[in-house]
């Protein structure tokens, strides 16, 4: 079995690209590609890893998990997603590590998954926004409380996936950057799905479409309709370029909600996030999806 979980990141379109992976629900799984719904697996995933916090696997537990999430349904690669595998977003930050609780998680799924291949799909967000949007959440009354004390500075998306390489050597992780998800929408959802570059897929431009006018899609459509043959490259190039002229400002401008912080340290954490991206691109065994 190949298992694809798709983990999150919070407030990175998760919902929307789980609903895109069910339209396509039937043609994957003419290809062998089972698309659960979430309803089936996501308490009982949960509670399984749960359970793996005390005791190892039981030699059977594997397969009578497969069976409750198939339902009969026969398939060669199962893509799960789950925003809150590795956390709430008011608890997913800890000792200053995103999703410090993942590393030990994915440990455990790859115990109860020991002979099959195991790809973790994980969306990386500007800490800048990120860290607002999880404190929206949270009961605190300051950044400072809710951080527990650490330096926003100082939280880096590498760390976190480092400390799931070392601790699930075996998984392999494919990672963007949230901010570029509309240039990247159908290649994640088809590597999600395992299949080629440049085949068609149901909503490949959904998140598009929603940061774009009316008027930009249907110029944008027009345009992929009279050059059928561009490389995905070339489409990415031509995203970009009509987003510069057609995208809908108030979709793409965000209202940070970070008492104390300021336009500096938005400035800064942006600096250090794109520098961290670069690191996170050189990790061995990650593969980082870029425009």
């Amino acid at each position: 079995m190949q298992l694809v979980l798709h983990a999150g990141a919070h407030f990175t379109e998760d919902e929307r690209l789980v609903r895109c992976l069910l339209r396509n629900k039937e043609q994957f799984s003419n290809r062998g590609v089972a698309v659960p719904g979430p309803g089936k697996y996501r308490v009982l995933l949960r509670e399984t890893l749960d359970a793996l916090e005390e005791a190892p696997p039981a030699p059977e537990a594997r397969d009578i998990l497969l069976d409750a999430i198939l339902d009969e349904e026969s398939a060669d690669r199962m893509i799960l997603s789950h925003m809150y595998l590795f956390g709430a977003p008011r608890a997913c930050v800890r000792d200053g590590i995103i999703y410090h609780s993942a590393p030990q998680r994915l440990a455990h799924l790859s115990s109860l998954f020991p002979h099959d291949d195991i790809e973790v799909f994980l969306a990386m967000r500007n800490p800048a926004t990120f860290l607002p949007a999880l404190f929206t959440k949270a009961p605190q009354s300051d950044m400072e409380s809710f951080l527990r004390g650490a330096d926003p500075t100082e939280i880096l998306w590498s760390d976190t996936i480092d400390q799931i390489r070392t601790a699930a050597p075996r998984i392999t992780l494919t990672t963007w950057c949230f901010e570029d998800m509309p240039m990247l929408w159908a290649q994640i959802i088809r590597e999600m799905a395992g299949l080629e570059h440049g085949e068609k897929i149901i909503g490949g431009f959904d998140l598009l479409s929603e940061i774009m006018s009316d008027e930009g899609m249907q110029r944008f459509r027009a345009y992929l309709h009279s050059h059928p043959t561009m490389t995905e490259m070339q489409k990415r190039r031509v995203i970009a370029a009509f987003l510069d002229k057609f995208a809908i400002d108030d979709e793409i401008e965000e209202e940070l909600d970070a008492p104390g912080w300021d336009d500096s340290t938005v400035e800064t954490l942006t600096e250090i996030y794109e520098e961290d991206m670069a690191r996170v691109a050189r990790i061995p065994g990650v593969t980082f999806i870029a425009p």
